[in-house]
């Protein structure tokens, strides 16, 4: 079947050439005698797809040395209680900016440990944070980057005072740039712009987590103890990890995160400018804090909905129905899809606005 272009949310798609190489790969890794699948992750081999993998995030997103990559089981929803667990003690407050479902549930998540509260609480817009909002005895603050179910995103850091700013950016990493020296800690699941699902990448400032974390936190669970381990405690997801790294090399190949931030402010400009000029379609997001990850609209009603997106797939576009709890359609446009597919969207909307059905 041919491959068509594929505007999921998560897991979302990956660049074609990456998908290609690890097909080579698949049935015997290079010097291995074996599968990625297959081999220990205590064998040398491993430990250098691993260590290479680290290496090359680091160079693409600029980390520097006194900050720990660790990659972590459970995807962001996990990073949700363990980054609560690893700065803030029992009981204690933690701000969170709830901007959409995910952030939401994040803020449900630290709740369970710590007496989290919400700093705002929108769904199609991004309010400015300022450091009078924070209440005293904060033990940090946690923003969400990217909301992909209204498509909104940050254009301005929140001001966080002295205390740690944790920013959950799964749809957005490695599509903008981020400076994680503005943040104490930065996680993202990999199944939107970095791999499959099944790894979760966290990124911290060594000696920002508490020096006293409640014994009853897991290891597996404990940010320096997964630092130390060299995010070997336990078997990582191997292959998951292994994609990660083909994915950050081909982000390098590709000019850096830079150049993929220019090329998806492009692509999400060309859907904005037919939204924006149309008499049917209307955008969720409101325009100062739209997302060029995630753009999200609706149409006058269920039938013109269900429509659009018949003829879509017809023209071999897939995926592209709205988060069920916000409706419409979102096209999802990590750094795997490619122009030629925003492009055939664009001129979708056209075509279906000027009364065309096939």
């Amino acid at each position: 079947m041919e491959r068509l272009f594929n505007f999921s949310a998560g897991p979302a798609a990956l660049p074609l050439s990456v998908l290609e190489e690890a097909q080579r790969d698949l049935l015997c890794y290079p010097g291995a005698g074996c599968s990625v699948m297959e081999m220990s992750h205590r064998s040398r081999p491993y430990e250098e797809i691993i260590e290479k993998t680290e290496a090359t995030l680091r160079r693409i997103m600029n980390i520097p040395d006194d900050y720990a990559v660790v990659f972590c089981q459970g995807g962001a929803t996990m990073q949700f209680s363990m980054a609560a667990m690893n700065y803030a003690r029992q009981g204690q407050k933690a701000a969170h900016a709830v901007n959409g479902v995910f952030s939401k549930k994040a803020f449900e998540e630290a709740s369970r440990w710590c007496d989290a509260y919400k700093i705002t609480d929108t769904k199609t817009s991004v309010p400015e944070i300022t450091e009078d909002m924070i209440l005293p005895g904060t033990a940090y603050l946690h923003i969400t980057g990217n909301n992909t179910t209204s498509g909104t995103m940050y254009r301005k850091l929140p001001e966080h005072g002295n205390i740690p700013l944790i920013g959950d950016w799964t749809s957005g990493i490695l599509g903008t740039e981020i400076d994680v020296r503005d943040y104490s800690l930065v996680y993202a699941g990999a199944q939107k712009n970095m791999g499959p699902a099944g790894v979760a990448v966290a990124i911290f400032k060594r000696g920002s987590v508490l020096p006293d974390i409640d014994p009853v936190v897991p290891s597996l669970l404990r940010y320096e103890t997964m630092d130390k381990t060299g995010s070997m405690l336990n078997t990582p997801p191997t292959f998951a990890i292994y994609m990660c790294g083909l994915v950050y090399k081909w982000v390098e190949e590709q000019g850096g995160v830079s150049e993929l931030q220019k090329l998806n402010e492009k692509k999400s400009q060309i859907l904005y400018d037919v939204i924006d000029s149309s008499k049917l379609y209307k955008g969720i997001a409101e325009k100062d804090c739209r997302s060029i990850m995630n753009v999200t609209f609706t149409l006058p009603d269920e039938e013109n909905t269900n429509a659009f997106l018949e003829m879509a797939k017809k023209r071999g576009m897939i995926s592209l129905a709205g988060y069920r709890s916000v409706g419409g359609i979102r096209a999802s446009i990590y750094n795997g899809m490619p122009i030629e597919g925003v492009e055939c969207l664009a001129e979708c909307m056209v075509d279906f606005e000027k009364g065309y059905r096939e």
